[in-house]
């Protein structure tokens, strides 16, 4: 398995040195963990597609340590830097033109003429200002499972395939960034996240535009079948069946719930920042005791209720969805 470290300046240092040097390393990040390689070097990124088995089509985000990291890669228009002076370091990654002749790996963009690129809080900032490269780091779990949410999660999932994470406890989010393009002055959101959609739109004054789920992959996150337990998903349910798993959420619960072989609740007060946080972590637990459905009690779509379902969702597609949409890049 890996060795886990603290993230004090000498583990820091060790994850930088790492890195530098071609390997793979797992962050902590305030969303979840990630895998990291340096964005730069084409060997480091092809093992993180080759550690997770992610398909090449999907593309990787690249973290930054500011604005002006983020300027030597790509073209920044002023409402996306007014977004993410309002927002970064944060949950909020922009899919931007790749500047030309960049130093980015193309695999990063996964053949795109866009880079998805996010400003994280955190030990895992101080790494890149450290190694003064930009980190590709997509979740640390193996593509289209559970996201890593702890350091115990990453090295029960990947610890065989990586040899270093960095251990800074929970993820403070515990849902991957929001992502948004910029196109002119209307901004699209191509997937929910970590920073309700409310709070963009109080500070560009007008609605985002939704994408639909079938539209082509812009970033990261954007496939129908993701975040997937190995039992099926069952959503929106106010009846439990016999034996299925039960995540709840709220005070009030299904009829029947009694029929749970196990339940985990959210958040007890309905509360969507606690139930973010939990989400991944508890799908995970429920999981492992081996029901073959965990049934999902309604969670409203305001604020971070919006990403919340977006993972559910796309946890509960068919897993067929996956194998057509490899089929339909090739």
């Amino acid at each position: 398995m890996a060795t886990i470290l603290g993230t004090d300046d000498q583990a820091v240092l060790t994850a930088a040195n790492a890195l530098a040097d071609g390997k793979l390393v797992a962050i902590p990040t305030e969303t979840v963990y990630g895998l990291a390689a340096d964005a730069t070097n084409g060997d480091a990124v092809a093992g993180i597609f080759e550690a997770k088995g992610r398909p090449h089509f999907n593309p990787l985000i690249c973290h930054v340590s500011g604005i002006a990291m983020a300027e030597r890669y790509a073209a920044i228009d002023p409402l996306s830097r007014r977004l993410m002076e309002a927002f970064w370091p944060g949950p909020l990654t922009f899919v931007l033109p790749l500047r030309p002749d960049t130093a980015i790996h193309p695999l990063v963009a996964a053949g795109l003429d866009t880079i998805a690129v996010r400003m994280p809080r955190g030990v895992a900032g101080k790494i890149i200002a450290t190694l003064d490269r930009p980190l590709a780091a997509p979740s640390a779990n193996t593509s289209g499972k559970i996201s890593g949410t702890s350091a115990h999660a990453v090295n029960d999932d990947l610890g065989a395939r990586i040899s270093l994470i960095l251990d800074a406890g929970p993820s403070e989010v515990g849902l991957e960034s929001t992502i948004v393009k910029v196109d002119g002055p209307r901004v699209a959101l191509l997937r929910p996240g970590g920073l309700a959609a409310e709070d963009i739109e109080a500070v560009v004054q007008a609605k985002l535009e939704r994408m639909d789920q079938r539209a082509a992959i812009e970033a990261p996150g954007m496939m129908a079948s993701h975040y997937a337990p190995t039992a099926s998903m069952r959503l929106n349910v106010h009846e439990v069946r016999e034996g299925e798993a039960l995540l709840a959420f709220g005070p009030q619960r299904a009829s029947t719930a009694e029929n749970a072989s196990a339940s985990l609740n959210l958040s007890d007060s309905g509360n969507l920042r606690e139930a973010a946080a939990n989400l991944f972590d508890f799908m995970k637990r429920l999981d492992r005791l081996g029901a073959p459905v965990i049934a999902v009690e309604p969670i409203p779509f305001n604020g971070l209720g919006e990403a919340i379902n977006d993972r559910l969702v796309r946890a509960a597609a068919p897993r067929a969805t996956l194998i057509a949409e490899m089929d339909e890049i090739k």
